[in-house]
């Protein structure tokens, strides 16, 4: 009995081995592709009650705000504005 459970022991530590091997020596592709470079500045609308984040999207030169809705349960998002557009 104690045999099959050092051979499954065993077993079960060259399976984990095995998994952070190739863990390891996989590329990283979540870093390899970085699709913008954002500065999120926390802000307030006068005459209102919610705070919110300004989103500049320096690769893509685009503007967003993000804010919490009147419950606090969801993010009430501005659509984004095209900067390059904007400042021509």
């Amino acid at each position: 009995m104690k045999d099959k459970v050092i051979w499954a022991l065993g077993a079960l530590n060259l399976l984990l081995l095995l998994g952070l091997i190739t863990r390891l020596t996989a590329p990283a592709e979540a870093q390899a592709a970085r699709p913008s470079d954002y500065l999120m500045i926390p802000g307030e609308i006068i005459g209102g009650n919610n705070a919110l984040i300004w989103v500049i999207d320096s690769r893509n030169q685009q503007l967003s705000a993000v804010s919490l809705d009147q419950q606090g349960r969801a993010l009430d998002m501005m659509p984004p504005l095209d900067l390059k557009r904007l400042f021509q």
